[in-house]
């Protein structure tokens, strides 16, 4: 019997979740099972999943001494998205999934907060997800790590200060290091976590919340259109990849 196509999101932090992603999903009938890791949630099981959604977080993929839970997680990654389950992984998540495959994640020279301009690479401008964003497109950025490109990766997109900002592996492996889905009321739940007080702070100043607001709301439509487009386009492949049409592919 056909099945609806689930999407595991694994979570890091309750303010961070899919945002915009989540009325795609929903408009195509994918059914989202939320997965919060910092609270305690166990993993599934990754063969069950038709599609996974990796977002961001205070914590590094590199944090394993502090959270337990990340080698657990960065294993379970490594298997699902090498048995070629479509997953897209944002800020934290596009990092634990070059950790995963092998590659470094650290610490970069000075933290990228803002609304900044991302350039698609000419690998990037050739595919099928990236395709449609067009040489360069607003972002908000806002993350402290980077993380080396995965051997065997796919470089799609850079920006001034930190030159890995997505990469694809396999056929529909995706990482973006910015954020596109967030939406005002995400943006303003934020503020509340003391790790992204601290880090908008730094590179912002005292002020630079409400300028980052401010710049934010200006881009918002943008954004919200590179959203639609990027991971629209995503959906398309997972669905030419067969994993969207009956589920028939998960055991039982």
């Amino acid at each position: 019997m056909s099945q609806d196509p689930r999407a595991f999101v694994l979570q890091h932090i309750g303010c961070e979740p899919p945002g915009l992603f989540t009325n795609l999903l929903a408009d195509r009938g994918i059914v989202v099972e939320t997965f919060e890791l910092d609270e305690g949630c166990g993993l599934p099981d990754w063969q069950e999943a038709d599609l996974v959604l990796a977002m961001g977080g205070p914590m590094g993929a590199y944090d394993d001494a502090a959270h337990p839970w990340l080698a657990a997680e960065k294993r379970w990654i490594a298997a699902a998205v090498r048995a070629g389950t479509p997953y897209f992984g944002v800020c934290l998540g596009a990092q634990l999934l070059a950790a995963s495959l092998g590659a470094d994640v650290f610490l970069g020279d000075r933290p990228e907060v803002g609304v900044l301009p991302v350039e698609v690479t000419g690998a990037g401008r050739a595919d099928s997800v990236f395709s449609g964003l067009g040489p360069s497109f607003p972002v908000l950025q806002w993350h402290g790590d980077t993380f080396a490109i995965p051997s065997g990766a796919v470089h799609l997109a850079q920006s001034a200060a930190y030159p890995n900002q997505a990469f694809r592996f396999g056929r529909a492996a995706y990482a973006v290091q910015f954020h596109v889905e967030v939406t005002e009321s995400m943006l303003g739940e934020w503020l509340q976590v003391p790790a992204y007080q601290k880090s908008a702070a730094d590179v912002l100043g005292p002020d630079g919340f409400r300028h980052l607001a401010a710049a934010f709301a200006s881009a918002s439509d943008s954004m919200a259109s590179s959203a639609s487009d990027m991971f629209g386009r995503w959906l398309d492949l997972a669905g030419r990849a067969g994993y969207l049409a009956d589920a028939a592919h998960r055991p039982g």
